[in-house]
């Protein structure tokens, strides 16, 4: 899972690409000094994983990870290759999904690129950016596209069709995600990969005092707009996590203990978020015979036999069943033998949809 952690300069993309990676990449404060994309992995926490590991008495333990990009600042004329525009387009399209930076916080020593803070109005600016570059993709695509469809090539005719309705509704001002498509055309949607067709998870960066739930409250009618579109919304103090990031656990909960910092705003939330927008699930392996347990991430709705393949696509092809049990009840048992005697171990085939949670030992041939 790759994620692609964009917004306008100085808004805080940089300060949480450090807390969550504790890379500690140079944050700035005025606007196109960061030339360069910043990348780094995170490891996904999961106390799941934690007990796992403790109950089969493995050697390690792998947690899931996210690939983080953080993308150099866009500013308005970005689809014209203004700022770095020509960068962040080329890096945008790369990523699965995306955490778009919204500053909320009031720092007068860190410039904005406008006079007041207006979460809704630095969106609208960086998706224009985005919805005009896409435009200008489809355009140039629509040209080689009518070549083929006067020959009179039938797919060529199709795709020249949706591309016509596509390109229509980019200069409107919509989003390419909300095109509506049919399932035959993902394949040509897959292959134009447009930057403005990728899920989205706001964040909206606060002041270092502010709760995360009084700031999604004070700015309720972003919040109402975002989620009905379908995207999700967090809030996050970046500076503070990426102080309290540097420090060990116990101390860091002591310290967010004395601040008052709730919950809702720690870096745990924001990954689970990704999850959320990208519809991901969680799945286990390990036993009392594996190297390790490990965390792996699956779409939601795929099956048993898919996920064999994320082990290994000869698990994948020598698929025979699948033994399932859920996490909890396996902590809480302590062991696959005690499971199978309360008739929670049980056996799927290769069509049974992998739940959240689900740990999984595969039977193959091979």
């Amino acid at each position: 899972m790759k994620l692609g952690i964009v917004g306008l300069p100085n808004v805080g993309k940089t300060t949480l690409f450090n807390a969550l990676t504790h890379a500690q990449a140079a944050a700035t404060t005025y606007a196109f000094t960061s030339a360069e994309s910043n990348r780094g992995v995170v490891a996904v926490p999961d106390p799941r994983l934690d007990g796992l590991h403790e109950v089969l008495e493995t050697p390690r333990k792998v947690n899931a990870t996210i690939d983080l990009v953080d993308i150099a600042g866009l500013a308005e004329g970005a689809s014209r290759g203004e700022g770095l525009g020509n960068r962040f387009l080329a890096d945008i399209r790369g990523v699965d999904a995306v955490a778009h930076v919204v500053r909320t916080f009031h720092n007068p020593e860190v410039a904005h690129v406008s006079e007041r803070l207006d979460p809704r109005d630095d969106v609208d600016l960086v998706e224009t950016e985005l919805v005009l570059s896409d435009a200008e993709l489809v355009e140039r695509r629509l040209d080689k596209t009518r070549k083929a469809a006067r020959g009179g090539d039938k797919a060529a005719q199709r795709e020249l069709e949706v591309l016509e309705a596509l390109h229509a509704s980019l200069l409107e001002g919509a989003l390419a995600r909300q095109f509506a498509r049919a399932v035959e055309d993902e394949p040509l949607f897959r292959e134009l990969a447009l930057v403005s067709d990728r899920p989205v998870l706001f964040v909206l960066n606060i002041d270092d005092d502010q709760q995360a739930a009084t700031a999604l409250a004070d700015h309720a009618s972003f919040v109402e707009w975002a989620r009905g579109r379908g995207d999700q919304v967090v809030a996050v103090a970046a500076r503070l996590e990426a102080e309290l990031a540097d420090l060990e656990p116990e101390e860091a909960a002591e310290f967010r203990a004395e601040l008052g910092a709730d919950e809702a705003g720690t870096l745990d939330v924001v990954l689970r978020a990704c999850y959320e927008v990208l519809g991901y699930i969680t799945f286990f392996t390990g036993d009392f015979r594996s190297s390790e347990s490990r965390a792996w991430q699956l779409p939601r709705g795929w099956t048993a036999k898919q996920a064999a393949g994320r082990i290994h696509s000869d698990i994948e092809h020598g698929f025979v069943r699948a033994q399932v049990v859920r996490v909890d009840d396996l902590i809480e048992l302590g062991s696959f033998h005690a499971a199978r005697e309360k008739a929670l171990l049980r056996t799927e085939g290769k069509d049974y949809v992998v739940q959240d949670g689900d740990v999984i030992n595969f039977m193959h041939t091979g």
